[in-house]
Protein backbone atom coordinates (compact mmCIF):
# COMPACT_ATOMS: atom_id res chain seq x y z
CA UNK A 1 0.00 0.00 0.00
CA UNK A 2 1.44 3.21 -0.98
CA UNK A 3 0.16 6.81 0.35
CA UNK A 4 0.75 10.19 -1.69
CA UNK A 5 1.65 12.79 0.93
CA UNK A 6 1.10 16.30 -1.06
CA UNK A 7 1.18 19.56 1.06
CA UNK A 8 -1.10 21.90 0.73
CA UNK A 9 -1.02 25.69 0.45
CA UNK A 10 -0.92 27.49 3.20
CA UNK A 11 -4.25 29.26 4.04
CA UNK A 12 -2.18 33.03 3.76
CA UNK A 13 -0.49 32.15 0.47
CA UNK A 14 -1.50 33.53 -2.84
CA UNK A 15 -1.58 33.00 -6.09
CA UNK A 16 -0.29 35.45 -8.53
CA UNK A 17 -4.21 36.77 -9.42
CA UNK A 18 -4.80 37.38 -5.49
CA UNK A 19 -1.76 39.04 -5.36
CA UNK A 20 -2.38 41.75 -8.24
CA UNK A 21 -6.35 42.44 -5.91
CA UNK A 22 -4.19 43.28 -2.68
CA UNK A 23 -1.64 45.40 -4.69
CA UNK A 24 -4.99 47.32 -6.44
CA UNK A 25 -6.39 47.51 -2.49
CA UNK A 26 -3.15 48.35 -1.20
CA UNK A 27 -2.63 51.69 -3.74
CA UNK A 28 -6.28 52.82 -3.69
CA UNK A 29 -6.54 52.89 0.06
CA UNK A 30 -9.85 54.63 0.72
CA UNK A 31 -11.03 54.85 -2.46
CA UNK A 32 -10.86 50.68 -3.17
CA UNK A 33 -14.27 49.69 -4.45
CA UNK A 34 -15.53 46.99 -6.97
CA UNK A 35 -14.75 49.37 -10.24
CA UNK A 36 -11.66 51.04 -9.17
CA UNK A 37 -10.26 47.66 -7.95
CA UNK A 38 -10.79 45.99 -11.27
CA UNK A 39 -9.21 49.19 -13.32
CA UNK A 40 -6.22 48.80 -10.80
CA UNK A 41 -6.07 45.53 -11.60
CA UNK A 42 -6.62 45.65 -15.40
CA UNK A 43 -3.86 48.12 -15.38
CA UNK A 44 -1.54 45.43 -13.13
CA UNK A 45 -2.46 42.80 -15.25
CA UNK A 46 -1.50 44.01 -19.22
CA UNK A 47 -1.67 43.10 -21.52
CA UNK A 48 -4.28 40.72 -20.06
CA UNK A 49 -7.55 41.28 -20.09
CA UNK A 50 -9.72 40.92 -16.27
CA UNK A 51 -13.03 40.59 -15.64
CA UNK A 52 -15.05 42.24 -13.05
CA UNK A 53 -16.81 38.59 -11.77
CA UNK A 54 -12.79 37.35 -11.04
CA UNK A 55 -12.33 40.94 -9.45
CA UNK A 56 -15.63 39.75 -6.86
CA UNK A 57 -14.95 35.84 -6.93
CA UNK A 58 -11.13 36.73 -5.71
CA UNK A 59 -12.49 39.71 -3.03
CA UNK A 60 -15.06 37.49 -1.60
CA UNK A 61 -12.61 34.71 -1.13
CA UNK A 62 -9.79 37.57 -0.13
CA UNK A 63 -12.66 38.09 2.33
CA UNK A 64 -13.20 34.68 3.65
CA UNK A 65 -9.26 34.31 4.06
CA UNK A 66 -9.28 37.42 6.82
CA UNK A 67 -7.02 39.27 4.09
CA UNK A 68 -9.28 42.24 3.53
CA UNK A 69 -12.95 43.55 4.98
CA UNK A 70 -15.45 45.19 2.99
CA UNK A 71 -18.23 47.31 4.53
CA UNK A 72 -21.22 49.52 2.25
CA UNK A 73 -21.20 53.19 2.38
CA UNK A 74 -24.40 55.01 2.40
CA UNK A 75 -26.40 54.98 -0.70
CA UNK A 76 -25.54 58.20 -3.15
CA UNK A 77 -27.74 59.74 -5.65
CA UNK A 78 -25.02 59.27 -8.37
CA UNK A 79 -25.44 55.58 -7.80
CA UNK A 80 -29.17 55.83 -8.15
CA UNK A 81 -29.45 54.99 -4.54
CA UNK A 82 -27.43 51.97 -4.05
CA UNK A 83 -24.48 51.94 -1.83
CA UNK A 84 -21.29 51.07 -2.54
CA UNK A 85 -19.25 48.20 -1.33
CA UNK A 86 -15.24 49.41 -0.51
CA UNK A 87 -12.37 47.17 0.52
CA UNK A 88 -9.71 47.64 3.04
CA UNK A 89 -6.41 45.64 3.16
CA UNK A 90 -5.89 43.36 6.85
CA UNK A 91 -2.66 42.97 8.29
CA UNK A 92 -2.92 39.38 7.29
CA UNK A 93 -2.92 39.87 3.33
CA UNK A 94 -0.35 42.83 4.27
CA UNK A 95 1.82 40.23 5.36
CA UNK A 96 0.96 37.61 2.57
CA UNK A 97 1.17 40.41 0.28
CA UNK A 98 4.76 40.98 1.63
CA UNK A 99 6.18 37.51 1.51
CA UNK A 100 4.93 37.34 -2.11
CA UNK A 101 6.71 40.24 -2.81
CA UNK A 102 10.13 39.40 -1.12
CA UNK A 103 9.56 36.24 -3.12
CA UNK A 104 9.38 37.75 -6.58
CA UNK A 105 12.43 40.06 -5.45
CA UNK A 106 14.65 36.87 -4.58
CA UNK A 107 13.48 35.51 -7.96
CA UNK A 108 14.03 38.09 -10.35
CA UNK A 109 17.70 38.47 -8.07
CA UNK A 110 18.46 34.94 -9.04
CA UNK A 111 17.29 35.52 -13.14
CA UNK A 112 19.28 38.64 -13.25
CA UNK A 113 22.29 36.95 -11.26
CA UNK A 114 22.22 34.36 -14.30
CA UNK A 115 21.08 36.71 -17.29
CA UNK A 116 22.58 39.80 -16.21
CA UNK A 117 22.35 43.25 -15.55
CA UNK A 118 22.33 44.52 -19.03
CA UNK A 119 18.94 42.08 -19.51
CA UNK A 120 16.93 43.22 -16.32
CA UNK A 121 17.68 46.47 -17.83
CA UNK A 122 16.68 45.44 -21.65
CA UNK A 123 13.86 43.59 -20.23
CA UNK A 124 11.79 46.67 -18.22
CA UNK A 125 12.86 48.84 -21.57
CA UNK A 126 10.34 46.65 -23.27
CA UNK A 127 7.69 46.97 -20.35
CA UNK A 128 8.41 50.57 -20.16
CA UNK A 129 9.82 50.76 -16.60
CA UNK A 130 13.53 51.56 -15.57
CA UNK A 131 14.53 48.69 -13.62
CA UNK A 132 17.92 48.58 -11.73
Amino acid sequence: MYYTVVEMPKPDSLGQFEQLVLTAILSLREDAYGVTIHAKVEDLAKPKAVSLGAIYVTLDRLEDKGMVTSWLTDPTPERGGRAKRCYRLEALGERALEESAATAKRIWDAVTEVLGKDWSKEWGKGWGKQVG
